[in-house]
């Protein structure tokens, strides 16, 4: 369930303010680079932890294929517990290479990526916020060309739906006439249409009162 078993907590500043808070922090390392990514940004953690005098408690879950070498599925009932008492989760990246990992052996239900739907439906995380801006400095290395971007770059943030649809729908094969017949379906209900594009709307309001919908196809 956690990893290595421990729990660390920090307590930053010898004097304490008046607006000292405590967090509890799920850190989920993940695969591949995830572990070193979470661990910067770990770093970045305790040096606002040490300016605002705050602390944070860190427990450190598996999931994924971390999770697989060590308990054989990729999310555990335990790590979800851990991450729902927490009061912010701080992931990496999950999965392998498709290609030559043993995990992706294993049926889909039992492969990294099962573990990483899992967590975003245990924890209702329906909203996934990406923000897109152009530096300056890396406009050469955008593959957008340069008359389509403009003078002014961009930014915008991407919002997109992450507990419906297809990741999320019964799929099932079946037998007619003696043929296989494989059904995969996309459902959505009002309420999860609603919730995100308040979800838009409110981000917007504090930006450029816009947003545009968009449908990407798998």
């Amino acid at each position: 369930n956690i990893h290595k078993e421990r729990t660390l907590r920090f307590s930053c500043g010898a004097e304490r303010g008046n607006e000292e808070m405590e967090y509890k922090i799920a850190l989920i390392p993940g695969d591949g680079i995830g572990p070193e990514i979470v661990s910067e940004a770990k770093k970045v953690l305790d040096k606002v932890c040490e300016k605002y005098h705050h602390t944070f408690t860190y427990s450190e879950v598996l999931l994924g294929g971390a999770s697989i070498d060590v308990h054989g599925v990729p999310l555990t009932d335990e790590a979800i517990a851990t991450a729902k008492a927490s009061d912010a989760v701080l992931m990496g990246s999950i999965g392998g290479d498709a290609k030559t990992s043993p995990w992706y052996k294993l049926e889909p239900s039992k492969r990294p990526e099962a573990g990483l739907l899992a967590i975003r439906k245990a924890l209702n995380l329906f909203a996934n916020l990406r923000p897109a801006y152009l530096y300056k400095e890396l406009e050469e290395a955008c593959p957008i060309k340069k008359e389509v971007i403009g003078e002014n770059g961009f930014d915008m943030i991407i919002v997109r739906e992450l507990t419906g649809g297809l990741y999320f729908g019964e799929r099932k094969t079946i037998e007619e006439n003696g043929v296989k017949k494989a059904i995969d379906t996309l459902s959505y209900n009002e309420n999860e249409i609603r919730r995100i594009a308040i979800k838009a709307f409110e981000i917007a309001r504090k930006r450029r009162n816009k947003v545009t919908s968009v449908d990407k196809a798998n």
